[in-house]
């Protein structure tokens, strides 16, 4: 099996390269799609070749992929530049060119059109193997799978600006799916993810959109944060510096608590000896006989 996208690649690579050969030296027009080239099925289309005010006709011509290129069909050949497509079917997807006509001689084609009709397939579901945040140069792993038997996958990045990769499937649990590698990727990969599945027989019919894979990629910072920036003088983090002060501090604490102590026993037991003596002079008067004065105690 072939790779669905390269083939398309040199499809156009090669058309372009023959019809220079054929045509004549004027300049290409420019060949565009509008609202865009990915169209969904059902939506309105139109074709837009743009050649010099001088312009006396155009060609639109289409390749049927992968057919060979000389069955070409052409699609108009008149003054007017434009082509509408009223609705988008799978009829109308493939490779389109254009020319025109200018003094008597033809230009050479535009740059080849891929015009892809989507939303023909259910669509297959995009996860992260590495996860949705990953540092700055690591590897990424993206899967898409299907339990539909897709020919091939194709990753894109913000909502099919460009093709970031295809891949062809192999078959996983019931379905099939391609995994994605995405090389030592920066922050100008972080951005929002789709993968849709095609069959090679089809190559410009795509499935609905994956939903949508938002992918961060974090730049290491410049700044090493927070470390330990070991023992400092003026703010010890070992305990080892503190027992001297400490010991010291406690030294001179229990002197100073030795002396008060020292005092408040020495009150305490004058106090006590003043009671003693009061008990005991109490004690002896009432030992003594009345007999109309008391003798002083001595």
């Amino acid at each position: 099996m072939s790779m669905v996208l390269p083939s398309m690649l040199c499809l156009g690579l090669c058309l372009g390269q023959s019809t220079q050969a054929q045509k004549g030296t004027l300049p290409p027009p420019l060949l565009t799609a509008v609202p865009g080239t990915m169209v969904p099925r059902g939506t309105p289309v139109m074709i837009l070749c743009r050649g010099p005010a001088e312009a006396e006709a155009y060609v639109l011509s289409r390749v049927r992929s992968p057919e060979p290129l000389d069955s070409e069909k052409q699609l108009l050949s008149k003054k007017t530049n434009t082509w509408s497509i009223t609705g988008m079917t799978p009829y109308w997807a493939g490779l389109y060119h254009c020319s025109y006509q200018s003094g008597g001689s033809w230009s050479q084609f535009s740059d080849p059109l891929q015009l892809v009709m989507t939303r023909a397939y259910d669509k297959p579901s995009l996860s992260s193997m590495t996860g949705i945040m990953a540092p700055s140069g690591e590897n990424v792993k993206l899967r898409c799978f299907s339990t539909l038997k897709f020919d091939a996958f194709i990753l894109m990045k913000k909502d099919g600006v460009h093709i970031i990769q295809n891949q062809i499937s192999t078959p996983e649990g019931g379905g099939h799916q391609a995994v994605f590698l995405l090389n030592q990727v920066s922050s100008t990969q972080t951005g929002t993810y789709r993968c849709y599945g095609v069959f090679s027989r089809h190559p410009y019919v795509w499935s609905h959109p994956s939903d949508r894979l938002q992918l961060w990629v974090t730049e290491a910072s410049d700044d090493p944060g927070p470390t330990n920036p070991g023992p400092s003088p003026e703010f010890p983090d070992e305990i080892t510096t503190l027992p001297t002060m400490t010991g010291g501090m406690k030294e001179h604490t229990a002197w100073h608590l030795s002396a008060e102590n020292q005092v408040r026993l020495s009150m305490a037991g004058l106090i006590l000896f003043v009671l003693v003596v009061l008990l005991a002079e109490a004690w002896y008067s009432r030992k003594m006989p009345f007999n109309g004065h008391r003798q002083a105690p001595t």
